[in-house]
Formats: structure tokens, C-alpha cells, sequence
């Protein structure tokens, strides 16, 4: 596909390369019984590597009176902090990401940062080939800053920084990388599965200010407020417990599954690959539904962008956050998913799965692939008219453009949030 703006690269060369890749990494993914994986311990109170590296699962018990409900579940504990890092070329404005294979994705090879590694990964604890391009983000000072959490109800408490580096002194290209300009990957950023959610993720953190003085429906004092006020009204607490404790799960040779198959599983597999920093492994990984959603209702309020947002508690999360509108694991069954209020339901069915609002994004976009098997989300961002939502539920708040990037530094905006928010925003990246 030739583009028709000559500051746009020609896909073909793109393709050409990209399917180049897709055919030398060779790479094969099995499922197997929980209990048979190599390396790994399978016991009732964890499921740990043999190194006692990389990462957990645990159970959880979690009281909450936000959910009004408590429930037990299993997560991923891992303590290590990761590096999600991209590098870009300021001489050329361009970035450079990596054809990265992981066993959970759904086409085997997605668009990556240029670093995407783990502390066991670049510490080599799998005995395999060094990560490319780690040192030059290991020796930035002050990392922590870059902190971002991850998925707060499939992971226990995980941060990983997010990193842009510029670096105009020439170094070795692996052929496995390849540069691209911010027009280029804005037009990527709409096919299916290619850009993968550790790159939105650095570049949701990259994301420029608007030069003109917003006209915020809501001060910072009033978010605030809003915050402090929820945070005083609502809780979630949890407590580590064994894994063939946790009520309603079900853990055997096979996999770990909830009784009544309503949230993810956790399932085995054995992979064997040409082109990765190791060729042969086994691990668990999280299998969830067949597509998620994540969606955002945007206005113009005082002839500026607000985004609908809304307030949220997770447990695997120390403080509260704010995410999109809505979002749902399960967006095929959304009608009886008793985790979503009906308001919820009704901003799905009359706001996003209408056709009469305008629509700025709407694509299907991959979890991330070394903890995730298969997993999707659609991800959509629609735009109402100015008399729409005029009142909203207590829970929710209008925030327009730079108020969300001021909370992105904060880290008090969600993952699915900060996604969304670079893909509808992905011009704006620094």
C-alpha cells in the first residue's frame, strides 16, 4: 500500500520488511496441563519459576465497599520494575521500534518499543542473549519518575518505567528495527494488532500539552476535591492467600478457571522460537475473553475537549485512579455482566455501539503478549453533541486535554485510560 503523502513512508518497503521478519521468526506456541510447563513450580499456595525470578501467582481476597462486593481471584505478582523504552532519532523526528514476538499475541508479531524488558529478562535470568539497546536507558538517573502501573486487576501492585530517550549519535541498527516518523506510525495506529500496548503505553506518557489556555470545566481544585472526597467515601483492602483457598476458583492439572468461567483463566503453554533473547521455554500466561472494551465519550465544553472520565479503585493498585467511560473485559456478553452498573451498560449500547455519534477512533488493539494469551480489546473514542450529558453520575468527571496528561505525570490515570488517550492522540507525541 503506497502512501499518497510523500512525508510518508512507502508501506510497501514497511510490509516488505515486516513480513520478512514474520519469516524468520519461526515460532510455535502450545497449549499444555498447568502442571506439565518446565521450570515451574505448580503448588497450592503459588505458581513460581524455578529461579524464583521473573514472576508469581498468588491469590488475593478482596473486601471493597466500591464494588459493593467481595471476591477472591488469583493475579500476577512481580515485583521487578520493567523498561518499556523508545528511542528517537531528533535529527530525523523519527522512533525506532522492534517486530516483537510474544507467545499470547494473536499474529505473532507486533510493533514493540525499542526496549521492552523485564529486570529478569535484562538481567539475564533465562540464560539467553542480551537486550538490545538496555544500557542506554539503565543509566538514566531518577527512573522512578518514568513509573507507570499496569493492569491493576490482573497484576498485584506492577509498575514499569516508560521511557522516550533522544539519541542522535549513530548506532548499530538490528534488522529486526526499523524507524518510523509520527505520521507514520498515526496511520499504523489504525490496522488491527500491529502497534502493540507497551508502545501506546511509552507514548501515552510522551503526549504534548495543548499551547492554548484551556478553559477547564473543572479547576484542579475541584478534582482535588473530587478525588479526596471519594477517596474517604470507598476502599478495596486485600490479603495474599493460597491459591486452592480462593472461593469460586477452581485449580487443577489443567488450568485455574472461575467456577462459572465468567473472568480469565490461567493455562500453560510451551513455546519455541528463532528470535528471541531465548529460543525455548514454558510459562503460565492469562487467558481472558474473546474482546474487551475500552471507550471514551468526548464534548466540547467551553469550545475545548473534555473526556469523560470516571473514578475507580482496583486491587492491585495502592491508590485510586481515573479510567475511560467505560470498559468492560467482556464486550459480547456486556448485557449480563453484573460488574457493570446499567449506566455503564446504557453508555455502551446508546453512546458507543450506535452509529449517531461522530466517531474519532475505533480499532481493535492487543494486550500485551508475554502475560496475555490472545487477548484484545477494542478500543473506541466517540464524540457527543454539546447538549449530551449535560448531568453526570457522581463517579464521573469531565477533564479536558492537558488535565489528563498533568494526571498521567501524577500516576493517577489507568492503563486502558493512557491507551485510549495515545490512540486518539497519537500527533501529539513529543
Amino acid at each position: 500500500m503506497a502512501s499518497d503523502n510523500p512525508k510518508i513512508m512507502n508501506f510497501n518497503k514497511f510490509y516488505k520488511w515486516f513480513n520478512y521478519q514474520k519469516k524468520i521468526n519461526k515460532f510455535k506456541v502450545k497449549k499444555v496441563n498447568l502442571r506439565e510447563i518446565k521450570n515451574w513450580n505448580i503448588k497450592s499456595d503459588k505458581i513460581s519459576h524455578a529461579t524464583n525470578k521473573f514472576f508469581k501467582i498468588v491469590g488475593i481476597k478482596v473486601r471493597s465497599n466500591f464494588y459493593k462486593k467481595n471476591w477472591d481471584q488469583p493475579i500476577i505478582l512481580q515485583n521487578e520494575v520493567g523498561v518499556l523504552g523508545i528511542i528517537k532519532n531528533p535529527k530525523s523526528k523519527k522512533y525506532l521500534l522492534q517486530a516483537k514476538v510474544e507467545p499470547g499475541n494473536i499474529n505473532k508479531l507486533q510493533l514493540a518499543p525499542s526496549v521492552q524488558a523485564t529486570e529478569s529478562n535484562y538481567k539475564g535470568a533465562h540464560g539467553g542473549k542480551k537486550v538490545p539497546y538496555i544500557n542506554f536507558f539503565l543509566k538514566l538517573k531518577n527512573k522512578k519518575k518514568h513509573h507507570q502501573s499496569e493492569q491493576g486487576f490482573r497484576y498485584l501492585n506492577k509498575f514499569n518505567s516508560n521511557i522516550l530517550i533522544n539519541k542522535s549519535k549513530i548506532f548499530k541498527k538490528g534488522n529486526n528495527f526499523f524507524w518510523f516518523s509520527k505520521e507514520e506510525i498515526r496511520k499504523l495506529i489504525l490496522k488491527k494488532n500491529l502497534i502493540n500496548m507497551d508502545t501506546l503505553s511509552v507514548f501515552s506518557t510522551t503526549i504534548k500539552k495543548k499551547d492554548i489556555r484551556e478553559s477547564s470545566i473543572n479547576s484542579k481544585k475541584k478534582i482535588f476535591s473530587w478525588f479526596k472526597k471519594k477517596d474517604k467515601k470507598y476502599y478495596v483492602k486485600i490479603k495474599k492467600v493460597k491459591l486452592a483457598s480462593l472461593k469460586d476458583w477452581i485449580l487443577n492439572k489443567y488450568k485455574i478457571y472461575q467456577k462459572k468461567k465468567k473472568h480469565f483463566s490461567v493455562i500453560g503453554i510451551d513455546i519455541k522460537t528463532s528470535k528471541r533473547e531465548n529460543n525455548k521455554w514454558s510459562q503460565p500466561i492469562l487467558e481472558g475473553k474473546k474482546i474487551a472494551f475500552a471507550g471514551f465519550i468526548k464534548k466540547n465544553i467551553n469550545n475545548h475537549e473534555h473526556y469523560l472520565c470516571r473514578y475507580i479503585l482496583k486491587p492491585g493498585l495502592k491508590k485510586s485512579v481515573v479510567s475511560c467511560t467505560v470498559n468492560t473485559s467482556d464486550l459480547l456478553n456486556f448485557k449480563k455482566d453484573k460488574n457493570l452498573s446499567n449506566l455503564d451498560k446504557n453508555y455502551i449500547k446508546k453512546y458507543f455501539l450506535k452509529k449517531n455519534h461522530k466517531v474519532e477512533y475505533d480499532n481493535i488493539l492487543s494486550e500485551e503478549g508475554g502475560r496475555f494469551y490472545k487477548c484484545q480489546i477494542r478500543y473506541m473514542i466517540i464524540n457527543v453533541g454539546f447538549n449530551e450529558l449535560n448531568k453526570i453520575a457522581d463517579n464521573y468527571i469531565w477533564l479536558s486535554h492537558n488535565q489528563i496528561i498533568d494526571l498521567i505525570e501524577k500516576k493517577r490515570l489507568d492503563i486502558e485510560s493512557r491507551l485510549l488517550f495515545a490512540c486518539g492522540n497519537i500527533e501529539n507525541i513529543k
